[in-house]
């Protein structure tokens, strides 16, 4: 039979014994796999006489599946046979077998094929049902719980506003517990505060506290026309859509009537939603625009005329009348709505006549607020910014409103066009689509992989199944836990196909080496599952470990990463159970046996034809590339024994290595987030502080022509508001297929051309998913100054900000100090106002009055409530010097203005802003390309020394700089603990102390490949890329588990020496090893080549995991022998050390020859 089969494998070509191996000749070696050593190393075995019933028992063994009762007697009594001669060769040899040991896991799954195939598809089906139920979102729910507090008060100062409404406030809301950050900007007329509270705290919990605050607070707050309100949204993220109304007929305060009282009340019905702010006007109001001179020459003032309105226009309840059989109600005609009407009241009546109002003043229709505007492609508009709700899925949310959408055009005018300026779905979707590719594309490149290393068909459909059944039932489990698909999740996937297929490939390698042995399929299944049992389950939980301490993590990290990690966990968990279960399953009933094999090849030669031309190119092709791999085998393991003759010099290159681990990850740049490209650009205006709003309205106009000229540029919608409290930009950039660049690259070619408006800056950031904090700014990045003396922090930021503007490295340098607006300054001769009866009071109450455009009254109707606004006419608003006109209520009449106060020009802030119930100033900055946050760092470190910054100034970064700074602070001590984690779950899987540190010994040379790669390719160390070099802590270290394991049995088992162990388990498992690594290498390469969208997400993570698998794969080939022959060797001296000083030299090396042979 033998020599039948050498003959028949000699017609197929190659060497015969690289080819044939004998399928029933045992060899007189312990080794599990001593078979196959036979074959490989004909002179380290010793033959033994041939078994001629092996074969034959095999066949009938096989047959037990049929389930026929005479097939089960026939292996029972084989059974008892091979016991029986195991008993007799007891005493020269221990042979190590499936039959020796008490528990397979595998067994039961492998024996009922019906059982296992069903709860796999149950699996598959599971998952497949979750899958289409899962939401969509563009990063894992990480809200910060942010409360946003607005108060109102029109014509005050922006220090009235900080004094009279901030501070109030924020005393009242500071009481809250749970808060981690309270700011507070104060602008004319306007003041808000952001409220940021601990990740763990409940939103709504939150908000029940800050209207309790509100509530308790109102009592110290001034008169205003509503109370203040809140919103449970975060005022620093972009919107996820942005509604514009534009019309040729209708003016815009009309159009804002229409979005304010139906748009924005039923877009804030839809679920998800948190809040609707308009840009570009104001309601309609009833504007009384007085003329000075016609009003004090009859000798009235502004005060009369506002009363009169008020005591004119009321709507208050009338009662009614009623007798035994009837009711009336009682109706009168109190309320005006009609300028007409404002226009025949009379202020004044005397012997000369009446003083009607139209006599003193022009009514008409108009916005409450003038200084108000919005441009969506150089028409006026009204914008509808719509904002999320804390927790909300943003493509469902924006489903929704869009679904809406031509519902709400019937709810407006015809002569009104409604236009989608900018949705952030389209480029989540995209990103989602290009991330979905990338796993299809990793799971193809995986399965080649199998492919090309076992070179059967059968074979590589097994992982080809296994994979897909494990990714596909993650997807149950997301939603079990309430997780998304969103592009870290699907990154988590992307990644776990290469160590998914892992699992299956060291199952599948070791079923096939044993087939190729010559075993029948249900045999080599069942020995080949329960000889890497352990090592799959090792494997599996070591992987695990490496995510523990990004579990556990507070902050916003855990927050961030705990989703992938428990997505690609589970991943992995199910991998484990399908290896076990499914995949010798399948091998025993889908893989032939070697004699079927050489019988079909011999079948399939004989039928000739064209089929069987290409059948005999395509397998001399194989035979090739499995030369080529014997031949790549043969000569690592000839170098490995060179190198393992000098474990100094390999020592030396380790601790090489692990040096530069270290200098690298100091030198390499660092940075929190790589900034994503969602096809949006945030703009923020600065303009002249003196510069008025119609001269601002004019410029802004001329911007928007600029960025529209840009061929990037696919729509700009802007707001702008006089009061210097709400003005924004919002860029759509083409489809990034169109525009071929990246939102940075359209910024960098927009900045010298937006330099060349005079008198205004236009600070421009790509938007971005993740959003730090709560404070807003016009550059992306924060650096605030807070400090007792209010004068002291103006001097040395403005030092600070000039400074970082000379420095190429930051650009966009901003500050939130406005303190150089124009003021009029009247200086009150409070003698002379005494003297002539005039009060404080109504000095302030006259010019109030005059140029604050009051609201003064409310005319209240079915959708909203409109206002009576007055004031001086447009004509009397021009000059500082028109202020003589105002005359003062006195004692003998009225007062002008010029005879009690001097009237002379000075500055005035036009903001104030406050962190944590102080004075506080922020400075925003944008970073040039190329340069990370930890360049930011060390600039405005070295910046601050520089110009000499007091200690009484405390400077701190915010937002995202300030998250980043935290997060290099933790970054190594997060690498530390993993690693702590993974020496301790390995340690209590191999029960030593020892083993461990082998293992772990492949860490760095994988770190020191990802951040060489990471530099190569030009990118930061982020938090992302932390990922990668955590992933590979949990990849790299299965290739010297499935060299231990092999040699640990070998020694253990096989009484072989540590370096003979060693060398023969680095021989046998080259194969698998190959096989993950470039499994786990090519399922990153999508990820690292990708260039669609969301692409600089995924990038770090690829190029980390593939640079680290790359020089590990290289190294650690060479030096986890070395290494586990240094320790043994240690571990042998420390033993026999110990032993000397209890037993004496002579017995202890006695006692640990005899250790050694068990």
């Amino acid at each position: 039979m033998w020599s039948l089969l050498k003959r028949l494998a000699g017609l197929f070509g190659g060497k015969t014994e690289d080819r044939v191996v004998d399928l029933g000749r045992p060899v007189a070696s312990d080794h599990p796999d001593s078979d196959h050593l036979a074959s490989e190393n004909p002179e380290a075995s010793h033959p033994m006489p041939e078994d001629k019933t092996k074969g034959t028992r095999q066949g009938e063994a096989a047959g037990c599946l049929s389930g026929d009762s005479e097939a089960w007697d026939t292996k029972n009594a084989l059974d008892a046979q091979d016991a029986q001669d195991t008993g007799e060769e007891a005493g020269r040899k221990r042979r190590i077998g499936p039959k020796y040991v008490p528990f397979n896991i595998s067994a039961p799954f492998i024996r009922r094929p019906v059982a296992t195939t069903l709860l796999t598809i149950a699996i598959a089906l599971a998952g497949s049902i979750a899958f289409t139920t899962l939401p969509v979102a563009p990063l894992p729910e990480m809200d910060f719980p942010v409360v946003v507090v607005r108060a109102r008060l029109p014509g005050a100062s922006p220090e009235i506003m900080a004094t009279t409404v901030a501070t109030p406030l924020e005393r009242a809301l500071g009481r809250i517990a749970g808060i981690t950050e309270m700011t507070s900007r104060s602008s004319q007329g306007s003041s808000n505060v952001i409220l940021q509270f601990e990740l763990d705290r409940d939103i709504n919990g939150a908000a029940r506290d800050v209207q309790a605050a509100i509530n308790a607070a109102r009592s110290t707050l001034p008169t205003m026309p509503s109370n203040p309100t809140y919103r449970k949204v975060n005022p620093a993220g972009a919107p996820i859509l942005v509604l514009a109304l534009t019309s040729e007929t209708i003016s815009n305060y009309q159009m804002y009537d229409m979005a304010q009282s139906v748009l924005a009340q039923k877009i804030a019905q839809v679920p998800g939603v948190g809040e609707v702010n308009l840009g570009g006007g104001a309601l309609p109001s009833i504007r009384v625009d007085v003329n000075p001179q016609a009003l004090f020459r009859n000798n009235l003032t502004m005060a009369d005329v506002q009363q009169c309105i008020r005591n004119s226009n009321v709507f208050m309840p009338r009662g009614l009348v009623e007798n035994g059989n009837h009711y009336w109600l009682v109706g009168v005609n109190d309320q005006l709505d009609d300028p007409k009407d404002y226009g025949e009241l009379i202020l004044k009546s005397s012997d000369r006549g009446v003083v009607r109002l139209k006599d003193v003043a022009t009514i008409h229709g108009g916005p409450q607020d003038v200084r108000s505007m919005a441009i969506f492609n150089n028409k006026p508009a009204v914008l509808l910014m719509i904002f999320k709700a804390q927790g909300a899925n943003i493509i469902e949310t924006v489903d929704r409103i869009k679904a809406m959408v031509p519902g709400m055009r019937q709810w407006v005018t015809e002569a009104v066009t409604m236009d989608v300026t900018m949705d952030r779905s389209v480029t989540i979707r995209s990103s989602l689509a290009e991330v979905e590719l990338s796993l299809v594309l990793s799971m193809i490149l995986v399965i080649l992989v199998v492919f090309l290393f076992l070179r059967n068909n059968r074979a590589t459909s097994i992982p080809a199944v296994a994979a897909p059944v494990s990714l596909i039932g993650t997807f149950a489990v997301m939603y079990v836990l309430g997780y998304t698909l969103d592009n870290l999740s699907l990154m988590a996937l992307t990644i776990a196909t290469g160590f998914v297929v892992d699992d299956a490939i060291v199952v599948l390698e070791n079923i096939v080496r044993r087939l190729e042995k010559g075993e029948t399929p249900l045999r080599a299944a069942l020995n080949g599952s329960r000889e890497v049992g352990f090592t799959i389950v090792s494997m599996t939980l070591s992987l695990v470990a490496v995510f523990i301490p990004i579990l556990l993590m507070p902050g916003i990290l855990g927050s961030i990463f705990r989703e992938f990690a428990v997505v690609l966990s589970v991943a992995v968990l199910i991998s484990m159970v399908i290896s076990l279960t499914t995949t010798p399953m399948m091998c025993a009933t889908m893989l032939k046996s070697r004699e079927e094999v050489l019988s079909a090849r011999l079948v399939r030669a004989d039928r000739g034809g064209l089929l069987d031309f290409v059948a005999r190119c395509w397998k001399r092709l194989l035979d090739l590339w499995s030369r080529m791999l014997d031949g790549l085998r043969d000569k690592y393991a000839a170098s490995l024994t060179v190198v393992v003759r000098h474990p100094r010099i390999t020592l030396f290159v380790f601790f090489l290595v692990l040096a530069a681990n270290v200098w690298l990850y100091i030198i390499i740049p660092k940075g929190f987030f790589p900034q994503q490209d969602t096809g949006v650009i945030m703009g923020g205006i600065r303009m002249d502080q003196s510069l008025s709003f119609q001269a601002g309205s004019e410029k802004l106009k001329r911007i928007q022509a600029t960025i529209r000229q840009d061929p990037a540029v696919d729509m700009v919608s802007s707001h702008y508001s006089g009061g210097r409290g709400s003005s924004g930009m919002f860029i759509t950039l083409k489809p990034l297929k169109e525009r071929k660049v990246s939102a940075q690259a359209v910024i960098d070619r927009l900045r010298p051309r937006l330099m060349g408006e005079p008198g205004v800056q236009v600070f421009l950031q790509p938007a971005q998913d993740l959003q730090m904090g709560g404070r807003s700014s016009r550059s992306q990045y924060q650096y605030t100054l807070q400090g007792d003396n209010i004068g002291e922090l103006r001097t040395w930021s403005r030092k600070l900000v000039q400074a970082l503007s000379d420095n190429p490295i930051i650009k966009d340098v901003d500050s939130d100090l406005e303190e150089r607006g124009l003021e009029t300054m009247l200086n009150a001769n409070r003698d002379a106002m005494a003297r002539l009866g005039v009060t404080m009071s109504a000095f302030d109450n006259a010019l109030g009055l005059a140029y604050g455009q009051s609201q003064i009254s409310t005319i209240y109707k079915d959708k909203n409530q409109y206002k009576v606004v007055l004031g001086f006419g447009d004509e009397w608003w021009q000059s500082p010097s028109q202020l003589e006109v105002v005359r003062l209520p006195g004692r003998d009449g009225l007062v002008p203005l010029a005879s009690v106060a001097e009237i002379g020009a000075g500055f005035s802030s036009l903001s104030v802003s406050h962190q944590g119930q102080f004075a506080a100033i922020t400075i925003s900055f944008n970073l040039a390309a190329g340069y990370s946050l930890s360049d930011a760092q060390r600039i405005i470190e070295e910046k601050s020394v520089q110009v000499g910054i007091p200690n009484t100034v405390i400077g701190s970064f915010q937002g995202t700089a300030k998250l980043y700074s935290e997060t290099v602070a933790n970054e190594l001590i997060l690498i530390l603990t993993a690693i702590a984690v993974l020496y301790v779950v390995l340690g209590i899987l191999y029960e030593s102390l020892i083993h461990p540190l082998t293992i772990l010994s492949t860490l760095p040379p994988a770190g020191g490949g990802a951040l060489i790669a990471l530099m190569l390719f030009g990118k930061e160390f982020s938090i992302i890329a932390l990922i990668g070099v955590l992933l590979l802590c949990g990849l790299v270290k299965k290739n010297a588990i499935l060299m231990i394991d092999f040699a640990l049995t070998a020694e253990r088992e096989g009484k072989m020496k540590s370096m003979d162990a060693i060398l023969t388990a680095c021989r046998l498992r080259f194969r698998p090893i190959m096989m993950t690594t470039f499994a786990a290498m090519l399922g990153a390469v999508p990820l690292a080549l990708g260039q669609g969208d969301g692409a600089e997400l995924r990038q770090p993570l690829g190029i980390a995991i593939v640079g680290g698998l790359a020089v590990s794969q290289l190294l650690t080939l060479y030096t986890t022998p070395v290494i586990f022959l240094t320790l043994d060797n240690m571990r042998h001296r420390y033993l026999l050390r110990r032993l000397a000083r209890k037993h004496g030299e002579r017995k202890a090396r006695l006692l640990v020859a005899l250790k050694a042979r068990g």
